[in-house]
């Protein structure tokens, strides 16, 4: 029982930090739009 909660909450995990919509592909995405921002204010 206890094996196939961990396994449920590792899928989910996965689900939603993973792929292109995830998580960790968004903050990736706003990194690179905070640094654009920042590179053109520094002259």
């Amino acid at each position: 029982m206890t094996v196939m909660l961990i396994m449920v909450v590792i899928v989910i995990y996965n689900n939603v930090v993973g792929g292109s919509t995830g998580t960790r592909m968004q903050v990736n995405n706003g990194g690179a739009r905070i640094n654009g921002t920042i590179e053109r204010i520094d002259p």
